[in-house]
Order: structure tokens, then C-alpha cells, then sequence
């Protein structure tokens, strides 16, 4: 039991060790840091649901170089990401600045089924509130003749 804990803790390792290659670090371990907070924010366009932090794709391998000289040139987080919805579209965003074009986007399908919910309640109180015709002397001769008949 204790050697497959040992297996595990170390393939771990190797696996944390491979997904970040030492020469690639930035010497400032502040610099550093903050690349790393930026990777975490910053979508993987090959896979899509990963962060480039997490990716081994080659792109994300590239976008992890971009950020790190857009670090080593000084620029503000804020500047980096810019930089890259720039180069790249809101998409490469995890999490995309609100918008009214995301607005709608998001929005969009919770508005379409309100408005349909209000117009099947709509049309369901319309036909309860419908008055019951009168009848005219005919039919009402008719249900009179209907009624002495069964009685």
C-alpha cells in the first residue's frame, strides 16, 4: 500500500516537473508568479477547457512564452491581457469582461423563454376570461324542448 502512495506522490512530481520546463521560468520569482496567475486566466485555444497553465498543446506552450516577454517587458497584467484579446479575441479569456454583446449572449435564452412563458400564461387567462355566449331564441327553444323531454 505504502509503495503505491510512493508511486503515485512520484509520478505526480514528474508530471508537475514536465508541465513546467525550468528554462522557460522567468529569474524573478515575482515575475514568475504573476505569469503563472496570468496562465490560469488565459484559455488554451487547442483545448479549450483548459487553462494554458494546464495545457501541453504547443500553442499554449506559445501563449505561455508571450505572457512571460510581455512580463519581462514590464507591462501590467491588465496590459498582457489586453495584448492578447488584442491578438487573439475575447475567447482566450476563461473568464471574458462583461459586455452587452456577452450580456446578450448569456441572457439571451433566459429572455426567450420568459417571453414565452408570458404568452402561454397569456393565452391561458385570455381563454379563461372568455365570456360564454348567449344564446340566441332558437337554441334556447330547442334546450327548453330538451329539457321537458327528459323530465
Amino acid at each position: 500500500m505504502k509503495a503505491r502512495i510512493l508511486l503515485t506522490a512520484l509520478a505526480a512530481v514528474f508530471c508537475m516537473a514536465a508541465a513546467s520546463d525550468p528554462s522557460e521560468r522567468l529569474p524573478d520569482p515575482a515575475q514568475e508568479a504573476r505569469a503563472r496567475q496570468i496562465f490560469e486566466q488565459v484559455r488554451c485555444l487547442v483545448c479549450q477547457n483548459e487553462s494554458i497553465d494546464d495545457s501541453q498543446a504547443e500553442l499554449a506552450r506559445d501563449l505561455r512564452h508571450i505572457v512571460r516577454d510581455q512580463i519581462r517587458a514590464g507591462r501590467s497584467d491588465g496590459e498582457v491581457k489586453r495584448f492578447l484579446v488584442d491578438r487573439y479575441g475575447e475567447f482566450v479569456l476563461l473568464r471574458p469582461s462583461f459586455s452587452i454583446g456577452n450580456a446578450a449572449l448569456w441572457g439571451g435564452p433566459f429572455l426567450v423563454v420568459a417571453l414565452g412563458l408570458a404568452l402561454l400564461f397569456g393565452r391561458l387567462r385570455s381563454r379563461v376570461r372568455e365570456p360564454e355566449s348567449e344564446l340566441d331564441a332558437a337554441e334556447a327553444e330547442r334546450l327548453r324542448r330538451l329539457q321537458d323531454g327528459s323530465s
